[in-house]
Parts: C-alpha cells; sequence; structure tokens
C-alpha cells in the first residue's frame, strides 16, 4: 500500500553542516543542518518488487534466511550473518571480492538500555559521498593495496533486513537513484574528537521517487547502492530514511532491523 508521510530534508544554507558524534565544547559552532518537512508519496515497492535494480534505482529486494538465531548476539553477527550477507551480495553483483566491515542494530525501545544498539533514522541522507567512499576503503586496507583497489570500479552497498517481521513502525523508505540529481546532495560533516567524517544530506526535490516494502518480513532485504565508483551511466548515491505509516498504533511492536555495510570490488 502507498503510503501519504513526511520526510526531514536539509535546507540548503551558507555554512557547511555537521553532526557531532561527540559532547562538543561550549563554545563550538552550532553545525547541524537546517531542516524541512516535505510531504511525499512512498510507493509500496512490493507492485514494483521484481523491476528495481542496484545499478538502476539504486535499490533491489531479495530474499535473505539467516542460520544466526539471535541478531543481538555480536558473535553470531560476526561469525554467521556477516559472511551470509557477503555471499548475498557476491551473488547479487556479479563482484570477486566482497567485505563486510560495519553493522548497526536499531530498536527504538531497546536502544535506551543498550549502547549497542541505535533508534532508526529519521533524516534523509545518504551514507557516502564522493570524498569519504574512497577514504572507507583506505581506511580499512593499507598503502598500495587500497590505492588499487579505487583505482578500478568498487562500491559500498548497504544490506537491510528486519530481525523480527512484519514491519509496522518505521519501516526504512529509499530513493530512486534515478529521481536524483547530483545537486541534491549536500555534504555534510561527521564531527568526532580525533577525526571528521562525511555524509551526504539530501535537499528536496520534487521529482524524488520513493520506495519501501510494506510489511517487510525477517526473510526479505534491502540492498542499498550507497557509493559506487562507475561513472558510465550506472546508480552511484541513492538516499534513505526511515517514515512513519499514518494509522500506524503507536504500541505497535518497534522496528528491528540491522543494517550492514559492505565494501564491493569487481
Amino acid at each position: 500500500m502507498d503510503v501519504s508521510t513526511q520526510l526531514t530534508y536539509v535546507v540548503r544554507q551558507d555554512t557547511r553542516p555537521g553532526f557531532y558524534n561527540y559532547k562538543p565544547p561550549a563554545d563550538a559552532p552550532e553545525r547541524a543542518p537546517q531542516t524541512e518537512r516535505i510531504d511525499v508519496v512512498v510507493q509500496d515497492a512490493r507492485s514494483v518488487m521484481g523491476s528495481l535494480g542496484l545499478d538502476q534505482e539504486g535499490i533491489e529486494i531479495v530474499s535473505l534466511n539467516t542460520k544466526a538465531d539471535d541478531l543481538y548476539d555480536e558473535v553470531q553477527v560476526e561469525n554467521i550473518y556477516l559472511r551470509e550477507v557477503e555471499a548475498l551480495v557476491r551473488e547479487h553483483t556479479g563482484a570477486s571480492r566482497v567485505f563486510a566491515f560495519d553493522y548497526n542494530l536499531r530498536n527504538r525501545v531497546r536502544a535506551e538500555t543498550d549502547r549497542k544498539v541505535q533508534k532508526p533514522v529519521t533524516f534523509v541522507h545518504n551514507d557516502y559521498t564522493h570524498g569519504s567512499g574512497p577514504q572507507r576503503v583506505r581506511d580499512l586496507v593499507s598503502g598500495e593495496e587500497a590505492e588499487a583497489l579505487i583505482s578500478r570500479r568498487f562500491a559500498v552497498i548497504n544490506v537491510w533486513k528486519p530481525i523480527v517481521g512484519p514491519v509496522q513502525q518505521s519501516p526504512l523508505a529509499v530513493c530512486d537513484a534515478a529521481s536524483m540529481s547530483a545537486a541534491d546532495f549536500i555534504e555534510t560533516d561527521l564531527l568526532y574528537p580525533d577525526r571528521n567524517g562525511e555524509i551526504y544530506s539530501v535537499a528536496h526535490n520534487k521529482s524524488h521517487r520513493w520506495f519501501y516494502v510494506s510489511d517487510m518480513r525477517a526473510d526479505e532485504a534491502m540492498l542499498l547502492k550507497c557509493y559506487d565508483a562507475d561513472e558510465s551511466g550506472v546508480a552511484r548515491f541513492t538516499a534513505h530514511s526511515a517514515i512513519e505509516i499514518p494509522g500506524v498504533e503507536e504500541d505497535a511492536p518497534p522496528r528491528e532491523s540491522i543494517e550492514v555495510r559492505t565494501l564491493v570490488f569487481w
């Protein structure tokens, strides 16, 4: 079922926006992005699931059954689930090498007491930029090998899956990469005590086409294109955000999900 909801977009501003990921000094400049809430219609991807692809829309819906019985268990995630995700991404991209390097767990209730779990993000963004995509390879692979890897095509693909389904609260929505323009992406700093990262915040564009998967099950997953070095015309970046579904009861089960970031090399 398509839904009418609101998304939080960045507003273009004169200063470069940023998020402090630590408690900044009292005299630190204000960096939080200015935002606006925009009414949007989000299309249920179930009606077009078979036609969506990573190199066209930047999103693909796939089946993913895991042998891990507890995705909150770090040992099972590291030893079982990440290996399953790497195999899945290789299968759906034809890549020669896939490296799962990071993951996040999301559950707004559990996040109140468990520091390893986060709340869903309700801000339109993309996890990597022209600069931070290659830098992530350099962060994880040393010296000449990193430079050799980024000299040819590589990508960052996120794999997002419900831990428990069906998802009712705060499902993930993804913007069709083909409906976005380069001007929509706003470089935004992630500020840490010892370094800066970089993501894209996203400005509103009336051409944006959004998808989510209604009542998404625990055996379904989304592949999201967050960066692609290929400049030949394939989808290179997209954007995503949690959304709220009108009419869903506040006491409905919170969304429980796991997202894995993978480096993909051809």
